[in-house]
C-alpha cells in the first residue's frame, strides 16, 4: 500500500552548524499551526533526540543503519511516521560524514533511504559567494541525494543575507527558505556541557524556549515554504505491522526513571513490553529502594552530575546492591554501569556508588570511548547467547581507575573501547553492565531475554517463598 508521507531532512555542513535549533523552530511553528509531526533523529544521539521529542510532542526515534539493518529503518520510519502532517529528521555531523570513505551510516545515505528532500544549513560566517560554490559541491558530489532548500545560520545583516541569497538561487537554483542571525549555535538556545545539551529532562524554562523557537520561525524562516517542500516527496511503501500477541506483564521490569537516567530508546522499552513486561518506573533520587519487581533496566545518563544527590540516597543504591545478591537480574548501559561500580571521581572527589561491582571509576577531559562499537557475546551471561553480534555505539568519559581485572566480562571487542583492553560488559550474578548502548531492533533477542531472566527470578523467589511458608507452617 502507497502511503503519502510529507517529509524532511534537515542536515548541515558539520556538526554545531544550527541544526537542532533549525528543526526545532521548525518543529514549534508547525505545532503553532495546528500540524502535527512525527520526528527522527538520524544516528545514535539520545539528546538531540530527547529534545526533538519535547518539543515537537512525539516521541522520537533514532533512525540509524550502523545498529539496525537498513530494511527495518525504513519500516520503522514509515509505521511511525504514518498519520502525522509532516515527519522531521534531523542529521547529525556533515550531510556526506559516515563510518567509512564511502560514506557508509551517512545522512546522505538515510536521506536516500527515506527519498526525502533535504533541507540544508550552512554557517555563513565570514563568507558570501562563496557559498554557492559549497551548495553546488554538495549538489554534485552525490546526484542522488537531493538538496531541495537552504538554510543560512550566522547571517550578519541585511545586506550579508542578499548577497548569499542572490549567490544560491541565481548559482545553484535552490531556494533559500531561512536566514538565522548569529544566535550562536544550538547551545546558545539549549544550555551544553561535556556530552552536549543539557536534556530536557534537567532543563526548567520551557515556557522561555518555546517563546525563542517561536520567535526564530516566525522572523527568520520560511515555514511556507518548507512544507510546501515536503508535500513534493514521493509516495513510500507501507506493510502492515503484524503485531504479534503477547501475555502483557508476565514480569514487573523496573527502570530508572529520572532527570539522571534518561537514555533510553523507546523501541528498547516497547520491545520488553511486547515481550510481556509490565514496565515499572523508578526514581534514582527520590525513592527509598526498589519496588516488588523481577528485573532491572538501568540505561544511560550523567550519574556525575547528580553524585552528590545519587549518595545522598544510600538506601536506594543498598537495596540494588542487596537485590543483586540475591539473583535480581540487572541489565545496565553506560550511566547504568557508573552507577553501579565501587566508586566515581570527578573533579578530584570520588563518590561512593552502588557497588556491585568492584571497580573504580574516573571522569576524564575528553571522551574515553566515542563512536560506534561493535562487539561479541564470547562467556556466559545473563542476558546474551554466546556468538551474538552487537552492533552499538558509546559516548563515556569515564575510565576504570582500577579493578576491572577482578571482575568477568562477557563482551569482546571488535570496534569501540568498552572498558579498556578490548572488553566490555561486566557480569555478575545475574547482573550485567556495558557502556556499549544497544538498540532493539538491532538486537532483536535482547528483550525477550530479559523477560525470560525475570521470569525465572520470579519463579525462583516464588518457590523459595512456598517453600518457607511450608517451613513455617510445620
Amino acid at each position: 500500500m502507497h502511503v503519502r508521507l510529507p517529509r524532511l531532512v534537515v542536515a548541515g555542513l558539520s556538526g554545531d552548524s544550527g541544526k537542532t535549533t533549525v528543526s526545532l523552530s521548525i518543529l514549534t511553528a508547525l505545532l503553532e499551526r495546528g500540524l502535527t509531526a512525527s520526528v527522527f533523529k538520524k544516528g545514535p544521539d539520545f539528546i538531540d533526540s530527547a529534545w526533538l521529542g519535547a518539543v515537537g510532542k512525539a516521541t522520537c526515534r533514532n533512525l540509524d543503519t550502523y545498529m539496525v539493518d537498513p530494511a527495518k529503518v525504513l519500516e520503522r520510519f514509515v509505521s511511525s511516521a504514518v498519520g502525522s502532517d509532516i515527519a522531521i529528521v534531523e542529521g547529525n555531523r556533515g550531510l556526506f560524514d559516515g563510518k567509512d570513505l564511502s560514506g557508509t551510516h551517512s545522512t546522505s545515505e538515510l536521506a536516500k533511504l527515506l527519498q526525502a528532500p533535504i533541507l540544508l544549513v550552512v554557517n555563513t560566517t565570514k563568507m558570501t559567494r562563496t557559498v554557492a560554490a559549497i551548495v553546488n559541491g554538495l549538489v554534485s558530489f552525490d546526484p542522488g541525494v537531493r538538496i531541495a532548500g537552504v538554510i543560512l545560520n550566522r547571517v550578519a545583516g541585511e545586506r550579508h543575507k542578499k548577497i548569499l541569497t542572490e549567490s544560491i538561487e541565481e548559482f545553484c537554483r535552490i531556494p533559500v527558505l531561512g536566514a538565522l542571525p548569529r544566535l550562536g549555535d544550538d547551545s546558545s538556545v539549549i544550555p551544553g556541557r561535556h556530552l552536549g545539551l543539557v536534556t530536557p529532562a534537567e532543563f526548567s524554562d520551557g515556557d522561555s524556549l518555546h517563546t525563542k523557537l517561536a520567535e526564530i520561525a516566525a522572523k527568520y524562516i520560511d515555514i511556507d515554504g518548507i512544507i510546501e517542500l515536503t508535500s513534493k516527496a514521493d509516495d513510500m511503501e507501507s506493510q502492515d505491522d503484524a503485531k504479534q500477541s503477547v501475555s502483557a506483564g508476565v514480569a514487573r521490569i523496573g527502570y530508572f526513571n529520572d532527570s539522571v537516567f534518561t537514555f533510553y530508546y523507546p523501541e528498547n522499552l516497547e520491545a520488553l513490553e511486547s515481550s510481556g513486561a509490565e514496565l515499572v518506573g523508578v526514581s534514582s533520587l527520590d525513592d527509598t529502594a526498589l519496588p516488588d519487581i523481577d528485573a532491572l533496566y538501568i540505561g544511560g545518563g550523567f550519574p556525575e552530575t547528580h553524585a552528590e544527590r545519587l549518595c545522598s540516597n544510600k538506601s536506594m543504591m543498598v537495596s540494588v546492591r542487596d537485590a543483586v545478591n540475591l539473583g535480581l537480574p540487572v541489565y545496565a548501559e553506560c550511566g547504568g554501569l557508573i552507577y553501579l561500580s565501587r566508586s566515581l571521581t570527578w573533579h578530584g572527589k570520588k563518590f561512593e556508588m552502588a557497588g556491585v561491582f568492584p571497580v573504580d571509576l574516573e571522569m576524564q577531559a575528553k571522551p574515553v570511548g566515542h563512536g560506534y562499537a561493535r562487539c561479541r557475546v564470547d562467556r556466559e551471561n545473563p542476558f546474551l547467547e554466546i556468538g551474538t553480534l552487537i552492533k552499538g555505539h558509546e559516548f563515556h568519559y569515564s575510565g576504570a581507575l582500577s579493578g576491572i581485572g577482578e571482575v568477568d566480562t562477557c563482551l569482546s571487542m571488535q570496534r569501540g573501547v568498552g572498558l579498556g583492553g578490548n572488553r566490555d560488559g561486566l557480569i555478575c550474578k545475574s547482573t550485567f553492565a556495558c557502556y556499549t548502548h544497544i538498540h532493539a531492533d538491532g538486537v532483536p533477542s535482547w528483550s525477550r531475554s530479559v523477560v525470560d531472566a525475570a521470569c525465572r527470578y520470579r519463579t525462583d523467589r516464588n518457590v523459595v517463598g512456598t517453600r518457607q511458608l511450608g517451613g513455617s507452617s510445620g
